[in-house]
């Protein structure tokens, strides 16, 4: 796992190991950052269920402002503040130990240009999680969600329009931005 571009370019990133652990490959997080590549510069990034930080590392070495990390382990918090320190991007970085919904539970409305959700599959929260994500979103502000190419999104529902589906064999990511109210 490494930086692919950026200021950090080429830099191996650590990460957890054990069963928990599903870290976003280099193929995907290429085909993810060439999606949203004209959407990070000067923006403020949230990496929710961090686990390595490398989504919002990728972020900081293109040139965002800022990116908040959050997890509820301790393991994968020393883990992102090992890697920022490693990429030199740790003056951009807030870290924040304490469970998704908690952690958005206490945001201002509108305080992120762009969401990165990847969380263990297992756990089946996006539904849950994404109306939480909804109002801390800045106008024109995205979500970028990694999941189970089975795992369906009711996006209508949730006020959000796909911008696009990408495939990466069982993998989707799908990038989601608020919806006009004409659009509904």
């Amino acid at each position: 796992m490494r930086v692919i571009t950026g200021t950090a370019k080429g830099i191996r990133l650590r990460t957890l190991e054990g069963l928990d652990v599903r870290p976003t490959t280099d193929r995907v997080k290429e085909g993810m950052f060439s999606a949203i590549q004209f959407d990070i510069y000067g923006r403020r990034v949230l990496d929710l269920f961090a686990g390595s930080g490398q989504l919002g590392i990728e972020a900081l070495s293109r040139g965002a402002a800022q990116a908040v990390f959050v997890d509820q382990s301790p393991q994968s918090l020393r883990v992102v503040r090992e890697n920022l320190d490693k990429t030199g991007l740790s003056d951009k970085a807030m870290l924040y130990q304490r469970s998704a919904e908690s952690f958005l539970s206490s945001c201002e409305p509108a305080s992120f240009d762009l969401v990165f959700l990847d969380p263990p599959y297992r756990m089946q929260i996006l539904e849950k999680i994404i109306p939480q994500v909804v109002p801390i979103l800045r106008p024109g502000g995205k979500i970028v969600a990694e999941h189970e190419k089975n795992y369906e999104l009711e996006k209508k529902k949730l006020n959000l329009r796909l911008q696009k589906d990408y495939f990466y064999g069982k993998i989707v990511v799908s990038v989601l931005i608020q919806a006009e109210e004409a659009e509904l």
